[in-house]
């Protein structure tokens, strides 16, 4: 990559980032805007930019098949540097200021592995049926505790 920033806009379609193992359905088209620039004096650190709307489904507790929508609408301001600069045999210990820094291989990074990770780190954990629902239904399962 140059030293300059790469711009883009993409939209993908629904099927076109695989989220069939986690259970998600993406319902509308995923666009994402922003910027890729490789960082100079940076032994090949990439910081990738930008923005997200994307409307998911989720089965959702307490009924697992119930369905929900989820829409998001997101940002994010990555850092990535190239694995070779911790591969080794051994364990390395990453000190705080990596452990917000992302690690690629080979030639670079796909900007589809980036958004599927950004759209899983935005749905909640636990998948509920609604924002002020706990996830279970009194008298069918006992309270959580």
């Amino acid at each position: 990559m140059e030293l300059r920033k790469i711009r883009f806009d993409e939209t993908y379609q629904p099927g076109r980032i695989d989220f069939a193992g986690e259970d998600l359905e993406q319902i509308s088209p995923l666009h994402v805007a922003g910027s890729a620039e490789a960082l100079a004096h940076s032994d090949g650190e990439v910081r990738i930019q930008g923005k997200y709307t994307v409307e998911m489904r989720a089965r959702v507790r307490p009924l697992a098949w119930d369905v929900r929508a989820f829409p998001l609408d997101g940002a994010f301001d990555l850092f990535y540097r190239p694995v070779s600069v911790i591969a080794r045999e051994e364990e390395v210990e990453i000190g705080e200021d990596e452990v917000e820094i992302g690690f690629y291989e080979g030639g670079g990074l796909e900007l589809e592995d980036v958004l599927r990770e950004q759209v899983l780190l935005a749905l909640p954990m636990q998948r509920t049926c609604s924002e002020d629902c706990k996830g279970y239904l009194p008298g069918l399962w006992p309270e959580p505790e």
